[in-house]
């Protein structure tokens, strides 16, 4: 063993970059992402609907029911002041043989609280199918 004393080995400069501590960092990420990524990418295997666009038939019984922005509610254009006096109608439609389908449109702008309160007056009234009328996308071309 032999150490030099001398004042050549002191004035030497170092320009090589330790790269040791980048690599035990670049390891040490590498096997957190290898560990997390499965975690994260799993889902349970379902099979999502397929956009289609259906025309509306329009039957002379089916019951369009609008709300707009404000959450005001419409049957047919006419407004409906509250939410009982909406369930008292679907009430009577529900028993009607066949019963007719409900279609709600409601206002892209629209709280979803609004169409939900619809949703619930059908629900409480015994409509069996409720519908949402929407616009087509527009395809570009």
């Amino acid at each position: 063993m032999s150490f030099s004393i001398g004042s050549e080995a002191e004035d030497e400069v170092v320009s090589s970059i330790n790269t040791t501590p980048l690599v035990d960092v670049m390891l040490v990420l590498l096997i957190i992402f290898l560990i997390t990524i499965p975690v994260v990418v799993q889902n349970v295997p379902v099979e999502l609907p397929k956009e289609s666009n259906v025309p509306t038939q329009t039957k002379p019984e089916n019951i369009v029911i609008s709300v707009n922005r404000e959450g005001e509610i419409f049957w047919d254009r006419v407004l409906v002041p509250d939410t009982q006096k909406l369930v008292d109608k679907l009430k009577v439609e529900a028993v009607k043989i066949p019963q007719p389908e409900v279609h709600i449109r409601g206002d892209a702008d629209a709280r979803y609280e609004f169409v939900g309160k619809v949703i619930f007056a059908c629900q409480r009234a015994g409509i069996i199918k409720v519908g949402f009328i929407t616009e087509p996308p527009v395809r570009g071309g």
